[in-house]
């Protein structure tokens, strides 16, 4: 399993080729995502921007979710992971959008959505996809398992995007 920095690296030399910029929009993570990329030196040339939407207000306010998606689904669900990809991208100068939203623990699960369970949301060149994840751990194991599993699959979903698809 790579490292979150190895990963940061490899999803920037594939940003930096297309010319893309990345957004990204974290709740359970609280900008870990974000600080992995910016860790990076002259990250500011595929870096957009982070949301931190911890509250679901937040989620309505900067990515412009619906509130309905959330009252039907709940924060925690791959329809709202989905739109705050979205929203990532549609309130930044960004390409490509990483959304994470779950319940990173020690409370707040339930039987239908577990402490560990994580849900991303992906927009790359305008295509969205989502998955769930369960994480095993404590709060800081998952917030770690979170952001690699999002930088691996950063670099998966703009990798197959040709480079010379532009």
């Amino acid at each position: 399993m790579k490292e979150p920095a190895d990963l940061a690296r490899e999803l920037s030399q594939l940003l930096l080729a297309r010319s893309w910029m990345l957004a990204t929009a974290e709740s359970c993570t609280g900008g870990m995502i974000a600080a992995a990329c910016t860790d990076l030196a002259g990250s500011s040339a595929w870096f957009e921007r982070g949301f931190v939407t911890y509250s679901n207000q937040a989620k309505i306010d900067s990515l412009g979710v619906d509130p309905a998606l959330i009252a039907r689904h709940g924060a925690v669900s791959d329809v709202v992971a989905r739109a705050m990809a979205f929203g990532a991208v549609r309130h930044s100068r960004a390409q490509v959008g990483v959304a994470v939203t779950g319940v990173a623990g020690p409370s707040g699960g339930s039987a239908d959505k577990p402490v560990g369970m994580v849900c991303f949301g992906f927009q790359v060149d305008g295509r969205l996809a989502n998955e769930t994840r369960n994480f095993q751990g404590e709060r800081a194991a998952v917030r770690a398992a979170t952001v690699q599993h999002a930088l691996a699959r950063l670099v998966e979903l703009v990798a197959a995007t040709p480079a010379d698809h532009f």
